[in-house]
């Protein structure tokens, strides 16, 4: 029987894997932020002006190019992203969806980006425009969501953040970043009001967290003021959105 003939292998690469095949050309990929945030009881997503081609002078999403030399994965690439261009960490990131298509950046012929969300306190995050950025501006979601000037298609995925937010809200899986440690009923309901776009009723919306055991109070502690002194509470363990820190 004649022996075949060898089979040849792709040479490993410096990072132990096969060689590229030039069949599959791989696409540029960017790793983007969706941070949003309540800013005079409006959600907001924070935007950042950008300082460099494509897209110069234009608002965007903060984001930039996935490094295979730096990320061992998205997650850390989100990360490395937001330390890059906000010079701050973010309490948690939650990957919320990727897009690509031909011609999405003029650097390459087909490109995609991983969009990752992150729920934040205004107050408990200090932000400054880092790397090729020339500002940030905290900017109402729902009009982002609408505002084709902003780079790249932002408009949108921040349309898809603002979509997944209210859905979270409305469910009652809450970010534990967007929240104080301890709240009264009150104050969740006016938060989770802002997050769904419209005013919640407040015997359903108190009923629903009962029967979801979302909130815990805090024994002993109350918050007193004018009226009568008001229970506060904290969000039960397990009750926060999946991927919250």
């Amino acid at each position: 029987m004649p022996i075949p003939p060898a089979v040849s292998q792709p040479q490993p690469d410096a990072f132990g894997q096969g060689a590229r095949d030039p069949r599959y050309p791989m696409p540029f990929v960017r790793v983007e932020l969706a941070v949003l945030s309540i800013v005079d009881r409006h959600l907001c997503v924070l935007l950042g002006k950008r300082a460099q081609t494509p897209f110069k002078g234009c608002w965007a999403l903060p984001g930039g190019a996935l490094r295979i030399d730096l990320d061992a994965d998205l997650e850390q690439a989100a990360r490395r992203v937001a330390s890059e261009r906000l010079q701050a960490g973010l309490p948690e990131v939650e990957q919320l969806c990727t897009i690509g298509r031909r011609y999405r950046d003029e650097r390459a012929t087909w490109a995609m980006a991983v969009i990752y969300r992150s729920m934040v306190r205004m107050q408990d995050i200090q932000v400054s425009a880092g790397k090729r950025l020339e500002e940030l501006r905290w900017m109402p979601a729902e009009q982002a969501a609408q505002d084709r000037r902003l780079a790249f298609d932002h408009d949108e995925v921040i349309a898809r953040a603002v979509a997944a937010t209210r859905t979270d809200a409305e469910d009652l899986r809450l970010p534990r970043a967007l929240f104080a440690e301890r709240f009264t009923l009150g104050e969740l309901q006016d938060t989770c009001s802002i997050l769904c776009g419209r005013r919640l009723d407040k015997s359903s919306f108190r009923r629903r967290l009962a029967e979801r055991d979302v909130v815990v109070p805090v024994t002993g502690e109350v918050r007193r003021g004018a009226n009568r002194p008001a229970q506060l509470y904290e969000l039960a363990r397990g009750a926060a959105r999946a991927g919250a820190a």
